[in-house]
């Protein structure tokens, strides 16, 4: 299924700056060593890219017509908070049915996916230990859910 690298993708090129109606943001605990906050994002936005096509752009090529890999179409946002910012974001996420991904503190212990998906699965939604959110939806609707965050530094 992989297309060859060398496949022209190029197309019309517009001049108009693009506008974006939606959200795509990562809410990270405060408290994070930066080789975690790195690696949170990474998988948080990964849970968003498989599961919400749409927000997936075009493939890119260079002047040499060397393809590349497509990513988001719109800038990820990156935001901070307190535990206690991570849950109500959560919980409000819940509550407006957006997709989002998980990462808890478990998750630094385990090496696979597999005990990945058992440390979430083991503990009840209220007692996730949140060490990252990422939600992606309305613009408005996201910037509810990110109530009391600030933007990561």
């Amino acid at each position: 299924m992989n297309e060859p690298l060398h496949e022209s993708v190029s197309e019309p090129m517009s001049t108009e700056p693009v506008r974006f109606d939606t959200k795509i943001a990562v809410l990270l605990r405060a408290d994070l060593e930066s080789w975690q906050r790195l690696n949170v994002t990474a998988f948080l936005v990964s849970g968003l890219g498989t599961t919400v096509p749409e927000v997936i752009g075009e493939r890119y090529e260079d002047a040499d017509g060397v393809c590349y890999q497509p990513m988001f179409r719109q800038p990820v946002l990156v935001f901070e908070g307190t535990k206690e910012t991570l849950k109500a974001a959560h919980d409000r996420a819940l509550a407006r049915a957006l997709p989002c991904a998980v990462f808890t503190s478990d998750l630094f212990a385990t090496g696979n996916d597999r005990d990945n998906r058992a440390a979430v699965r083991a503990v009840p939604t209220a007692d996730l230990d949140l060490v990252g959110l990422a939600v992606y939806g309305p613009r408005n609707g996201v910037d509810k859910v990110l109530k009391g965050a600030r933007m990561h530094p």
